[in-house]
């Protein structure tokens, strides 16, 4: 497939240089960029949820990938006034990889997925893909940016579902719902509740080790129904966030000149 390309764009490379071939080329470019996001990220979704895992030969495609067509594009038509933005390629590395230290971002595999996405779209799309929503961010950093806007989204599901529940305890119905425990042992989710000195209290933090003493408590004190947050991957905003990106540009960019 990467030789087919090659070839494809060699005979591109000695093509007489005009406005025409240039913005055919980047329609091309552009439209490659966003099938192999698509593509990797929609896998990424479906295996995370399966498995809460996605596999390192994803992040592997993306990288080389956004490698060669940086190359292609380089030989082609090169990269004009989007040059600057080359340079955050390393500072998105860098900050991704601090995040997931700084348990910003939880998952490996998310950490991975937008270290790779900083090098396979660095540039915003302004070829094929026109979003309205543009500023002056790396486009990177925006889908990272439209994830975290539409992971906030959950905790509204929530309410909603709790509500028609009838289960209305805050903030708990923010942030889960209740579940049978021996359901729960078998489910990616985590107590939201722990016993102190005999009493239930709500627990802030769902990153935890030893779930499983946790739930073992919880049934040492006959209690068999308890509040759980969902393990969501975030592997889905970030696929949405990815969508959002090319096709509307940057959420919080738009938001912050509506209301300021």
């Amino acid at each position: 497939m990467f030789s087919m390309i090659f070839v494809f764009f060699g005979i591109l490379i000695k093509s007489p240089k005009n406005n025409l071939y240039m913005i055919y080329i980047s329609g091309i470019l552009e439209l490659f960029r966003f099938l192999i996001g698509l593509g990797v990220l929609l896998y990424a979704s479906y295996t995370d949820i399966k498995t809460r895992r996605a596999p390192n030969i994803l992040w592997i495609i993306m990288v080389s990938s956004g490698l060669i067509i940086l190359l292609l594009q380089y030989l082609t038509y090169g990269f004009g006034l989007q040059t600057m933005y080359l340079v955050f390629i390393p500072i998105m590395i860098g900050l991704m990889y601090m995040f997931f230290q700084l348990h910003i971002i939880f998952g490996g595999a998310d950490a991975k997925a937008l270290m790779s996405l900083a090098i396979l779209i660095p540039f915003w799309p302004n070829n094929l893909f026109k979003p309205p929503w543009v500023s002056p961010l790396p486009f990177s950093w925006v889908v990272f940016s439209n994830s975290i806007v539409l992971f906030l989204i959950i905790p509204l599901s929530l309410l909603i579902y709790n509500f028609y529940k009838g289960d209305r305890v805050f903030p708990h119905c923010l942030l889960g719902y209740k579940m049978d425990i021996e359901k729960a042992k078998n489910s990616f989710v985590w107590p939201l509740e722990k016993i102190v000195d005999g009493k239930i209290k709500l627990r802030y933090t769902s990153h935890i080790s030893g779930p499983t003493e946790d739930w073992e408590v919880f049934e040492h004190h006959g209690i068999k129904n308890i509040w759980v947050t969902p393990k969501i991957p975030f592997m889905i905003p970030l696929l949405l966030g990815f969508i959002f990106s090319f096709l509307i540009g940057d959420i919080l960019y738009f938001l912050t000149h509506l209301f300021l």
